[in-house]
Protein backbone atom coordinates (compact mmCIF):
# COMPACT_ATOMS: atom_id res chain seq x y z
CA UNK A 1 0.00 0.00 0.00
CA UNK A 2 2.95 2.23 0.86
CA UNK A 3 4.31 2.07 -2.85
CA UNK A 4 1.17 2.55 -4.31
CA UNK A 5 0.59 5.61 -2.17
CA UNK A 6 4.14 6.91 -3.11
CA UNK A 7 3.57 6.26 -6.64
CA UNK A 8 0.21 8.32 -6.64
CA UNK A 9 1.92 11.21 -4.92
CA UNK A 10 4.73 11.37 -7.93
CA UNK A 11 2.58 11.01 -10.38
CA UNK A 12 0.54 14.03 -8.47
CA UNK A 13 3.92 15.73 -9.12
CA UNK A 14 4.79 14.65 -12.66
CA UNK A 15 1.40 16.02 -13.48
CA UNK A 16 1.74 19.31 -12.21
CA UNK A 17 5.17 19.39 -13.84
CA UNK A 18 3.43 18.27 -17.16
CA UNK A 19 1.03 21.10 -16.68
CA UNK A 20 3.81 23.60 -16.50
CA UNK A 21 5.49 22.85 -19.77
CA UNK A 22 2.06 22.65 -21.59
CA UNK A 23 1.49 26.39 -20.65
CA UNK A 24 5.06 27.08 -22.00
CA UNK A 25 4.29 25.76 -24.95
CA UNK A 26 1.21 27.11 -25.19
CA UNK A 27 2.65 30.73 -24.69
CA UNK A 28 5.33 30.00 -26.85
CA UNK A 29 3.16 28.95 -29.76
CA UNK A 30 1.32 32.45 -29.14
CA UNK A 31 4.37 34.33 -29.38
CA UNK A 32 5.42 32.72 -32.82
CA UNK A 33 2.01 33.15 -33.57
CA UNK A 34 2.41 36.79 -33.37
CA UNK A 35 5.63 37.25 -35.12
CA UNK A 36 4.00 35.07 -37.72
CA UNK A 37 0.85 36.80 -37.82
CA UNK A 38 -1.43 33.91 -37.20
CA UNK A 39 -3.37 33.47 -33.56
CA UNK A 40 -3.74 30.60 -31.47
CA UNK A 41 -7.08 30.27 -30.53
CA UNK A 42 -8.20 30.27 -26.44
CA UNK A 43 -4.47 30.12 -25.46
CA UNK A 44 -4.84 32.17 -22.15
CA UNK A 45 -8.10 30.19 -21.63
CA UNK A 46 -5.89 26.92 -21.72
CA UNK A 47 -2.87 28.36 -19.99
CA UNK A 48 -5.10 29.00 -16.85
CA UNK A 49 -6.63 25.46 -16.97
CA UNK A 50 -3.28 24.29 -17.55
CA UNK A 51 -2.02 26.64 -14.54
CA UNK A 52 -4.98 25.94 -12.32
CA UNK A 53 -4.26 21.87 -13.10
CA UNK A 54 -0.50 22.43 -12.33
CA UNK A 55 -1.67 24.19 -8.62
CA UNK A 56 -3.76 21.31 -7.48
CA UNK A 57 -1.75 18.42 -8.82
CA UNK A 58 0.69 20.11 -7.15
CA UNK A 59 -0.72 20.08 -3.81
CA UNK A 60 -0.08 16.26 -2.45
CA UNK A 61 3.57 15.65 -3.45
CA UNK A 62 4.28 19.40 -2.02
CA UNK A 63 2.92 18.37 1.06
CA UNK A 64 4.59 14.79 1.03
CA UNK A 65 7.87 16.84 0.59
CA UNK A 66 7.17 19.33 3.37
CA UNK A 67 7.17 22.00 0.92
CA UNK A 68 4.44 23.62 2.30
CA UNK A 69 4.69 26.47 4.85
CA UNK A 70 4.24 25.21 8.10
CA UNK A 71 5.25 28.00 11.17
CA UNK A 72 7.34 25.88 13.55
CA UNK A 73 8.72 28.85 15.39
CA UNK A 74 6.86 28.16 18.36
CA UNK A 75 5.98 24.37 18.24
CA UNK A 76 9.66 23.85 18.17
CA UNK A 77 10.60 24.45 21.83
CA UNK A 78 7.00 22.59 22.75
CA UNK A 79 7.59 19.73 25.01
CA UNK A 80 7.17 16.33 23.04
CA UNK A 81 3.58 15.37 24.30
CA UNK A 82 2.26 18.84 23.66
CA UNK A 83 3.52 18.91 19.66
CA UNK A 84 2.12 15.45 19.42
CA UNK A 85 -1.34 17.16 20.27
CA UNK A 86 -1.00 20.00 18.46
CA UNK A 87 0.59 18.21 15.02
CA UNK A 88 -2.89 15.97 15.56
CA UNK A 89 -5.03 18.51 15.72
CA UNK A 90 -3.41 20.96 12.76
CA UNK A 91 -4.17 17.51 10.54
CA UNK A 92 -7.74 16.44 11.86
CA UNK A 93 -8.54 20.07 10.91
CA UNK A 94 -7.25 20.15 7.32
CA UNK A 95 -8.95 16.71 6.74
CA UNK A 96 -12.11 18.30 7.74
CA UNK A 97 -11.11 21.54 5.53
CA UNK A 98 -9.84 19.61 2.38
CA UNK A 99 -12.76 16.67 2.63
CA UNK A 100 -15.07 19.17 2.54
CA UNK A 101 -12.82 20.94 -0.66
CA UNK A 102 -12.76 17.63 -2.25
CA UNK A 103 -16.45 17.58 -1.97
CA UNK A 104 -17.78 20.57 -3.11
CA UNK A 105 -14.73 20.08 -6.26
CA UNK A 106 -16.23 17.02 -7.12
CA UNK A 107 -19.51 18.15 -6.94
CA UNK A 108 -18.77 21.38 -9.12
CA UNK A 109 -17.47 19.07 -11.57
CA UNK A 110 -20.55 16.83 -11.55
CA UNK A 111 -22.49 19.97 -12.02
CA UNK A 112 -21.08 21.37 -14.56
CA UNK A 113 -21.85 18.22 -16.23
CA UNK A 114 -24.99 17.17 -15.59
CA UNK A 115 -25.79 21.27 -16.69
CA UNK A 116 -23.55 21.16 -20.18
CA UNK A 117 -21.78 24.11 -19.19
CA UNK A 118 -19.10 25.40 -21.89
CA UNK A 119 -16.48 28.17 -21.24
CA UNK A 120 -17.17 31.68 -23.06
CA UNK A 121 -13.99 32.09 -24.91
CA UNK A 122 -12.74 31.92 -28.86
CA UNK A 123 -12.70 27.63 -28.04
CA UNK A 124 -15.89 26.40 -26.59
CA UNK A 125 -15.06 23.90 -23.72
CA UNK A 126 -17.03 21.84 -21.74
CA UNK A 127 -16.34 23.31 -18.52
CA UNK A 128 -16.26 19.83 -16.46
CA UNK A 129 -13.64 19.08 -18.22
CA UNK A 130 -10.69 21.33 -16.73
CA UNK A 131 -12.67 21.26 -13.56
CA UNK A 132 -11.56 17.40 -13.18
CA UNK A 133 -7.73 17.98 -12.54
CA UNK A 134 -8.64 20.47 -9.78
CA UNK A 135 -11.12 17.73 -8.50
CA UNK A 136 -8.55 15.13 -8.92
CA UNK A 137 -5.48 17.48 -7.14
CA UNK A 138 -7.88 18.13 -4.32
CA UNK A 139 -8.53 14.42 -3.58
CA UNK A 140 -5.21 13.27 -3.65
CA UNK A 141 -4.46 16.01 -1.14
CA UNK A 142 -6.94 14.16 1.22
CA UNK A 143 -5.66 11.61 0.68
CA UNK A 144 -1.96 12.53 1.89
CA UNK A 145 -3.45 14.07 4.86
CA UNK A 146 -5.27 11.46 5.75
CA UNK A 147 -2.24 8.93 5.36
CA UNK A 148 0.19 11.81 7.47
CA UNK A 149 -2.58 11.41 10.41
CA UNK A 150 -2.88 7.43 10.35
CA UNK A 151 0.90 7.80 10.26
CA UNK A 152 0.84 10.36 13.25
CA UNK A 153 -1.47 8.20 15.00
CA UNK A 154 0.10 5.13 15.03
CA UNK A 155 3.35 6.86 16.10
CA UNK A 156 5.23 6.74 13.05
CA UNK A 157 7.47 10.12 11.72
CA UNK A 158 4.79 12.34 9.35
CA UNK A 159 6.10 13.28 6.16
CA UNK A 160 6.05 16.44 6.34
CA UNK A 161 8.19 16.34 9.24
CA UNK A 162 10.71 14.13 7.84
CA UNK A 163 11.85 17.01 5.79
CA UNK A 164 11.48 19.62 8.64
CA UNK A 165 15.63 19.32 9.98
CA UNK A 166 16.03 20.28 6.31
CA UNK A 167 14.67 24.01 6.71
CA UNK A 168 16.02 25.28 10.17
CA UNK A 169 19.13 27.87 10.01
CA UNK A 170 21.01 26.39 12.28
CA UNK A 171 21.55 23.34 9.88
CA UNK A 172 23.03 26.10 7.47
Amino acid sequence: MRSLLNKLYLASGYLSGLCIVLITLIITAQIVGRLLGFIVPSAEDFSGYALAAATFFGLAYTFREGGHIRVTLVIQKWREGARYIQELLVLIVALLLVSFMSFYSIHMVWESYIFEEVSSGYVSVPIWMPQVPVAMGIVMLNIAILDDLIMQLTGKVPSYKVHEGELHLEDV
